[in-house]
C-alpha cells in the first residue's frame, strides 16, 4: 500500500506542474478524486448559493461518494498521469 501512497504523493507534486492548465471539469474531478482519496466520503453540509465555488467543489466530491480510498488514490493517479501526456 506505501507504493500506491508514494505514487499519489508524486501525482499530487506533478498536478502542480502540468504544461497546460486543465478545464474546470477536470479540475473538479482532480479535487474530487483527491478529497476522496485523502478524507474519504464528503462531509459537512453543501454550501449555500452565495458560494458557487465550494458548491462546484462539495458536488464533484459527493459525485465520487462510496469509492474507496485506494480506488480514489489509483483514479487520481490515472487522471494525472494522462494529463502529463
Amino acid at each position: 500500500m506505501s507504493d500506491l501512497n508514494t505514487q499519489f504523493a508524486e501525482a499530487a507534486a506533478a498536478s502542480k506542474t502540468l504544461a497546460e492548465r486543465p478545464d474546470n471539469a477536470t479540475l473538479l474531478q482532480i479535487y474530487a478524486l483527491y478529497k476522496q482519496g485523502t478524507e474519504g466520503n464528503v462531509q459537512g453540509s453543501r454550501p449555500g448559493f452565495m458560494d458557487p465555488v465550494g458548491r462546484a467543489k462539495w458536488d464533484a466530491w459527493e459525485e465520487v461518494k462510496g469509492m474507496g480510498q485506494d480506488a480514489a488514490k489509483q483514479a487520481y493517479i490515472d487522471l494525472i498521469n494522462k494529463l502529463k501526456g
